[in-house]
Formats: structure tokens, C-alpha cells, sequence
């Protein structure tokens, strides 16, 4: 079995066999992980890896990071061909899953700002320090940051998304323009580390700190490209006043090893957005288009955003380049990029008896939650005259229960799809409560959802219909 080297690895670091061994859900990467869980419930992750020398690299990177104090996982036991390897067990916090209500909906909270603003502060630590002492000549594929490097990323967007969405470019002019992006880049040139791919799906937080992974593809060259790695990161969604503080926070920490040009570090930031904007857009492409892999390609819009906004500003630097980028984000496939169309959330109560309400935007409907198998308090002559939202009604509902552990579920279904809605761009959800007569029970449901939906996701529009009461209320999207 695939598994068997990191069993027996785990038996030689642990001296037991593991009790279960179950497989992470997989990153970008061709590696493969595992979760190795002792008898007495501790555990250890399992790397296998396709290249040794991609292995040989996170090896010699997690042994010197660890040493200079730096948050990365400890490397505890590795196989004699090298192609295999245990580490600590960070958790299952990714920093990328601890802002999700901000990234849904680009309004983050003080505890997701802050954990932003701890990692922000982290990144010149690894680059800096980082980079005291470090043999280069260790890094996979390429030692440092340089003009080949450079081009082989410009050329993994031109051919692997540009030419694929059809756009035709005159090829040779494009080709002078990445010539002198590249020229500009390496202006910039330093003996730090570059992390490359950081990102908020590469660190974990684990005590309420970021801990770094994934960080085997890094080399020399300049701290500009992982800050606008992490800044600009396409599902990342952080709004410009977001990405302004957290810059901040960077600089302040980057002043321990440097002095800084606040003007000029702005402006060739802006450079290395650009680059890294259009080297992430190759990847996708390859990922989706080539390899046929759907979620690389929920990222693209994200990143058409993030582009389309950059060339509010033109780059005068590269004319070409600028009016091939234009004609890219206003192709039709880019239309509908994150943040154009607000999606808005149509709850209803409604009677049985009367019919399931009609979708008048042709969606198909969307949820109908049936409400009548929870006490009704319409039985009793005492609550007829009432609606389910009179405090007499909503008491009774409450203190007998069922209701509460009801929406319950309705929240974790109706979340998850509100959230990939967001995501994915679409406009319409439908959800809709039924009781007997569209009084009690699915009156209640409707306002408390709505209610739920609108606290939770501030930037979705919530139309509230009680259809029976001819009442209607909207929560609009901020």
C-alpha cells in the first residue's frame, strides 16, 4: 500500500503502529498527506512527495527555519530514499478558513484583522531572518529570483490562460513588454529569502498564532513579492483599505532590518502585483483548462478582479502589455467578476394550502423547508389570533424547543450555500418556510433566518416575504 513507508516510519519515531491513518484533502501540489494517529490520540502528518528534490528542499528549510525560532512544523523522521516523511501536526486551522466571513464578505472582523495583522508582522522575521545563513544553492527549482525565472512565469500565463480564453495578441510586442517588467523586477533585487507562494492557504494558526508551511519553493530575491503574494491572493478578497493596514503593519516590522522609502516601496509593489496577479492567472489556467481541475477555476474571477482593478492605474511602463490585459478583463467569459452583482436572498413563509411560492427569477426554487412537524402553536385557541411574530407566540415556540434545534440545521444548510453562492458569483437564492396556515411556525422561521442570513452575511441583500401577512421587509447588502 501507499501508505505502508509512513506507517513504518511512524512505528520507528513512535514505537507503536498507528490506531488510523487517514488521508488530508490535497493542496495544489502533487504531494500527498496523511494524518497518523497513535493509540492514545496523538499524531503526526505524513508527507509523501513525487520529487526528491522538491523534499530535499522543505528538509534543509524546515531544519534551518526551526532553528532560527521561526513557526514552521518540526521534521520528525524521514525515509532512506527521501521520498517520504513525518512532521508535527500543526491542526486543521488554515489562516484562509479563519477569514472566512471576511473573505465572503468583504467586511473582516477585529479577531480575523488581528490574526492578518500577526502574520503580516511575521513575513520580514522569515525573510529577513530567515535568510541569515541559509545555502541557496538548497533551493528547488531555482536558487534565486532571476530574469529566467521571471519569463518562465510571464510565458506559464501567456500560454496557459491568455491563449486559452482565445484573445488574440501580437506576440512579439507582448514579448518586449514582459522584457521590461522584467527589467523593472529585478530592480529589486536582495539577498532575502522569498517565500513565493505566501499565502493565507499556507499558513495554519494553532494557539491563536501563524504557523508557515509549504514553503520548499522559496529562494533569494525580493520581500516585494510576498507581500503582494498575500495582499493580492485571488480568493482572499481583501478590500484596498484592508490591504493599506496590513501593509502598514508590514513595513513596521520590516523597519527592524531596513530603512524604508514608503513612496518608492508603493510604487514598485505595484509592479510585483501586477506580475504576480498574471503568474497566479497561468496557474489557474494550467490547473483548470489542462488538467481539468473545476476549483482552480472558481478562483479566476477573483483574480480578473484583482486585475481589472490594478489597471484603473495603467502601467506606462509596459503600453502593450496594458492594452492586452484591458481587452482580457473585458472579454464576456469575465463579465461577471466578484462584486459586480450582490446576491440577494429571498426568504418566504408561506401556507401549504395556498402552494409553494413561484421563483420569479427562474432559479428553480432554490430551499422549501417544511415547518409542520414542529409543535404548532395554532392548536390552541389562546394563539390563533397571533403570527409567529407576537412575543407570545415566539415564546411558546421557543420554550417547547423544537423550533431551535430546527433552524439549527436550516443554518448550516442555508449557510454553505449562501457562501459558495457568493463565491461562485451568482445573484438569486430562494428560501422558503411552510406551515399549515403561513402563521405561526414558518413565520417564525422566515424572520429568524432572514434575520441570520443578514447578521452573518452583510453583504447579501435579504427580501423577506411573510406571503400570507402581506408583509415584507428588506435587509440591504452594505
Amino acid at each position: 500500500m501507499e501508505t505502508d513507508v509512513l506507517k513504518e516510519l511512524f512505528q520507528t519515531y513512535a514505537g507503536v503502529e498507528p490506531a488510523e491513518v487517514s488521508e488530508l484533502p490535497s493542496s495544489g501540489s502533487n504531494r500527498r498527506y496523511f494524518r497518523l494517529t497513535a493509540p492514545g490520540g496523538e499524531s503526526v502528518i505524513g508527507v509523501l512527495g513525487t520529487c526528491r528534490e522538491e523534499n530535499e528542499a522543505f528538509l534543509y528549510m524546515a531544519k534551518h527555519f526551526g532553528e532560527k525560532g521561526l513557526p514552521v512544523p518540526t521534521v520528525l523522521a524521514v525515509a532512506p530514499d527521501r521520498m517520504a516523511y513525518l512532521q508535527s501536526d500543526l491542526g486543521d486551522r488554515l489562516l484562509f478558513a479563519e477569514i472566512e466571513k471576511g473573505r465572503l464578505t468583504r467586511s473582516f472582523s477585529v479577531d480575523e484583522k488581528a490574526l492578518l495583522a500577526k502574520t503580516m508582522r511575521l513575513l520580514p522575521d522569515v525573510q529577513f531572518g530567515g535568510a541569515v545563513g541559509m545555502d541557496f544553492s538548497k533551493c528547488y527549482p531555482t536558487p534565486q529570483f532571476d530574469a529566467r525565472s521571471i519569463l518562465w512565469d510571464l510565458n506559464y500565463f501567456k500560454y496557459c490562460f491568455l491563449k486559452a480564453t482565445g484573445l488574440e495578441f501580437q506576440e512579439d510586442r507582448l514579448e518586449d513588454d514582459f522584457q521590461n517588467l522584467t527589467n523593472v523586477l529585478l530592480r529589486s533585487q536582495s539577498g532575502t529569502f522569498m517565500y513565493r507562494d505566501f499565502q493565507s492557504r499556507n499558513v495554519m494558526v494553532k494557539d491563536g498564532e501563524p504557523w508557515l508551511i509549504d514553503f520548499q519553493g522559496g529562494r533569494r530575491g525580493p520581500f516585494y513579492y510576498d507581500v503582494a503574494s498575500f495582499l493580492w491572493q485571488a480568493k482572499a478578497n481583501f478590500p484596498s483599505s484592508l490591504r493599506e493596514e496590513l501593509i502598514g503593519e508590514y513595513l513596521q516590522s520590516l523597519r527592524k532590518y531596513q530603512p524604508i522609502d514608503e513612496g518608492y516601496f508603493m510604487e514598485q509593489l505595484r509592479h510585483f502585483v501586477l506580475f504576480r496577479t498574471l503568474q497566479v492567472l497561468g496557474a489557474y489556467g494550467f490547473r483548470g483548462y489542462f488538467e481539468k481541475k473545476p476549483h482552480f477555476m472558481q478562483s479566476v474571477p477573483f483574480a480578473i478582479a484583482n486585475l481589472r482593478e490594478l489597471l484603473d492605474r495603467p502601467y506606462p511602463e509596459y503600453p502593450y502589455l496594458n492594452e492586452v490585459l484591458r481587452n482580457l478583463v473585458d472579454m464576456k467569459q469575465f463579465a461577471d467578476a466578484p462584486g459586480k452583482h450582490t446576491l440577494t436572498v429571498k426568504v418566504m413563509s408561506f401556507a401549504y394550502k395556498k402552494g409553494i411560492p413561484d421563483d420569479p427569477t427562474g432559479n428553480g426554487g432554490g430551499y422549501v423547508f417544511d415547518c409542520r412537524a414542529i409543535n404548532n402553536p395554532g392548536k390552541y385557541e389562546h394563539y390563533k389570533q397571533f403570527t409567529g411574530l407576537d412575543a407570545n407566540v415566539i415564546e411558546f415556540l421557543e420554550n417547547d424547543g423544537e423550533v431551535i434545534d430546527y433552524l439549527g440545521h436550516v443554518y448550516t444548510l442555508v449557510d454553505s450555500s449562501v457562501k459558495r453562492y457568493v463565491e461562485r458569483g451568482f445573484t438569486n437564492l430562494m428560501v422558503c418556510f411552510g406551515c399549515t396556515g403561513g402563521r405561526h411556525r414558518s413565520v417564525y422561521c422566515a424572520q429568524h433566518t432572514a434575520e441570520h442570513i443578514a447578521a452573518a452575511f452583510p453583504a447579501v441583500k435579504v427580501e423577506l416575504v411573510h406571503r400570507e401577512q402581506n408583509i415584507e421587509q428588506t435587509f440591504k447588502a452594505k
